[in-house]
């Protein structure tokens, strides 16, 4: 029998995209999905008649935040506003001066030492798994409420994600630059200096704009615990029932949101 005969009487390959073991996962999956959801609305109690009514109470609520009391801004909300600004710009330089040398600890190829480099990423971890509500409303209990305890829980709340990315670009270096200096005999602070930071530096100024970016919406929303800022504006207006002041701290905090982001990018195309 020739080649081509063989070749003709054995059955044609059918392609199949999931295997019997990978459909089942597939299925598993699914399943677990849709109990997933069924379990999060039956533990969230919803309340028909409250469902029913939300869309009245909306349009009952914009109405009362209409028109805005642009009047109302200078004095208080103004003091409030800025103080928000002050609160996310000393809080990431805070955060900037704390977060560098754990950053420095945690990067694998800069720290040998395995016990001080867990050490540094349990400290970004821990920084990062803690709710910068939760530091406010810890700070408060030590400092008081006001704008320092607000400050404070943003810079503690930065030094995870500052530290962490600093530290990702730290042992993303190449070590070409770094093993001449090493060969040289360079201390730590030259290869540092040399070495490390001309490669970071893009890197560096990227994440310290990134995260004031972020504190600047942070601290708009701490002073609800009563950290300072805006945010305490916003908490009094609205247990006052004064909504057209509501609605005018809403749109200033989405002002000044884009204002940070307008200001991020104009700083990203200067440094980098």
């Amino acid at each position: 029998m020739t080649n081509t005969n063989v070749a003709a009487s054995q059955p044609a390959a059918t392609w199949v995209r999931y295997t019997p073991g990978q459909r089942l996962l597939r299925f598993a999956l699914y399943l677990l999905f849709v109990l997933a959801i069924v379990q999060s609305i039956r533990s969230i109690d919803v309340i028909p008649e409250f469902l029913y009514d939300a869309p009245t109470q909306m349009a009952d609520l914009i109405n009362r935040m209409w028109p805005i009391s642009w009047q109302s801004f200078p004095g208080s909300i103004q003091r409030a506003l800025i103080e928000t600004l002050h609160m996310a710009t000393l809080g990431t330089i805070l955060a900037v001066i704390m977060a560098v040398p754990v950053g420095l600890l945690a990067a694998g190829n800069l720290t040998k030492n395995k016990a001080i480099n867990f050490l540094a990423r349990l400290i970004l971890v821990s920084s990062r798994s803690i709710n910068s509500l939760v530091w406010a409303l810890l700070f408060i209990a030590i400092f008081g409420p006001g704008p320092l305890a607000g400050t404070i829980a943003i810079a503690f709340r930065s030094i995870g994600f500052i530290g962490k990315l600093l530290g990702e670009a730290l042992d993303d270096a190449q070590p070409g630059p770094i093993e001449a200096l090493t060969a040289t005999g360079a201390s730590t602070g030259s290869i540092i200096g040399y070495g490390y930071w001309p490669q970071i530096k893009p890197a560096f100024w990227s994440i310290v704009l990134l995260r004031w970016d972020i504190n600047v919406r942070e601290s708009a929303v701490l002073g609800l615990v009563g950290a300072g800022g805006i945010g305490m504006a916003l908490n009094s207006a609205m247990d006052l029932f004064q909504w057209d002041k509501v609605s005018l701290i809403l749109v200033l905090i989405f002002l000044i949101v884009i204002v940070a982001e307008i200001v991020i990018t104009r700083a990203r195309k200067t440094l980098l």
